[in-house]
């Protein structure tokens, strides 16, 4: 039976104020037109994905079936299976230094489940969330989903995107609750030095209320001679940290959805409380899969080396590619697969055809629309002189899409401004 109009005016369709506030991340502003225009017929080649291009090694994709066929389906405990945990332990201390036992650890639906259920953990209405910009977007609604309030302490292209332990200092307040740190970092690359890390656990040490939440998921994907350095193993930051790491990235599992957040046992006690409310237990038959890439060796072994070889290869011939570029600001990263770089040298000028580039989205909708590339807006990240480029494609669909930025690029580069930025 249809519904009469009365009937529709009866219901209230509100949905929650808190919900309303949330804003879509820009990054689908240019990847809807992207899609739209690819389901059109044209060209276009994305670099916005953050997934590796890589298929899950066989050994990890073998586990999953044998998961099934051994008829591995049900409900798992809600902090995740036991081996698993037990391997996180292994791996946390014989990789990263840091000692946890199975009941300090909690496997979710991936990292960022961990990364939500941490900040609802610790931070309670009013609280500040500290978090360096450039940013992955997701962290600051994550905050304001907990009624927490982003505090965004800036970097800079001359700095390589790294966090000034002056200006961090100058930000906190006894509201300051949480310090998020990436590194590698999404979306810029960068990798937090020991001795900068070290600065940053001495500042920490001073706010009695402060935690840090070390987001490390890009950990393994990381160039010589940057290493990296886990930021509870630091002298008294073991019982400061709650570490977030996942299996998506190093190990092309970003379909499998899993990941796991380790630290003191109250505070991780809090997040498995609040997944067993959300989600219960990840997907049983990842968490078989995620034990098996465990199993590959120390920092995923031979198959991760692979990857990280090839991606070592598209960041040299991104970051060469770019700084032959005019008017193309770049810090060459050191981990993860992204370049951010400062386009701002180009807005307020005029393009033919197109109009006036004004800032990041303007300058990404330019560069899809006359090359059929998409990018993504700096803005998208805190930052708007930048936009962030993936290279987790082929070599050879990178040449292509570079070929095609330079061309487009070129004719800009003689065009007087015509507005400031």
């Amino acid at each position: 039976m249809a519904r009469s109009n009365l009937d529709e005016i009866r219901v209230d369709i509100s949905v929650s104020p808190r919900v309303n506030s949330f804003k879509p991340p820009k990054i689908r502003i240019i990847s809807d037109q992207a899609k739209a225009l690819m389901e059109a017929g044209v060209p276009v080649i994305s670099l916005s994905a953050g997934e590796p291009d890589f298929d899950t090694p066989a050994a990890i994709s073998e586990a999953g079936m044998n998961a099934i066929r051994d008829g591995f389906t049900r409900y798992t405990p809600h902090a995740g299976i036991l081996e698993l945990r037990q391997a996180i332990c292994r791996k946390l201390e014989e990789e990263n230094g840091i000692a946890y036992t199975p009941d300090q650890v909690v496997v979710s639906n991936g990292a960022k489940q961990s990364i939500v259920q941490a900040i609802h953990a610790v931070c309670s209405s009013g609280d500040e969330v500290i978090i360096p910009s450039p940013y992955w977007a997701a962290y600051l609604e994550m905050a304001r989903m907990a009624e927490a309030s982003p505090v965004i302490v800036p970097t800079s292209t001359a700095n390589n995107f790294l966090l000034d332990p002056k200006l961090l200092e100058s930000k906190l307040t006894e509201r300051s609750r949480l310090l998020i740190l990436c590194s590698p970092s999404n979306p810029t690359g960068s990798v937090y030095p020991k001795k900068l890390l070290e600065e940053i656990a001495q500042i920490v040490a001073k706010h009695p209320r402060l935690l840090v939440l070390s987001d490390e998921i890009y950990e393994h994907i990381i160039y010589a001679p940057a290493t990296h350095t886990s930021f509870a193993s630091l002298p008294g930051m073991w019982n400061r940290t709650l570490t977030v790491n996942g299996f998506s990235k190093a190990f092309a599992m970003t379909g499998w959805r899993v990941g796991y957040i380790a630290g003191p046992k109250h505070f991780v006690a809090a997040c498995g409380k609040i997944q067993g409310l959300m989600t219960s237990g990840a997907n049983s038959i990842s968490q078989k899969a995620a034990l098996a890439a465990l199993g590959l060796g120390h920092a995923g072994g031979e198959v991760v080396s692979i990857m990280v070889k090839a991606f070592k290869e598209r960041r040299d011939f991104m970051v060469k590619s770019f700084r032959e570029m005019e008017g193309v600001k770049i810090s060459e990263p050191q981990g993860a697969f992204f370049v951010f770089i400062d386009v701002s040298w180009y807005y307020g000028r005029q393009a033919e055809e197109f109009g006036v580039i004004e800032d990041s989205e303007s300058f990404c909708r330019f560069l899809l629309d006359k090359a059929q590339v998409a990018l993504v807006p700096g803005s998208a990240f805190g930052d708007d002189n930048c936009v962030r480029i993936s290279y987790s494609s082929s070599l050879t669909t990178l040449q292509e899409a570079v070929k095609r930025i330079k061309e487009s690029l070129v004719p800009l580069t003689t065009r007087p401004l015509v507005s400031s930025h």
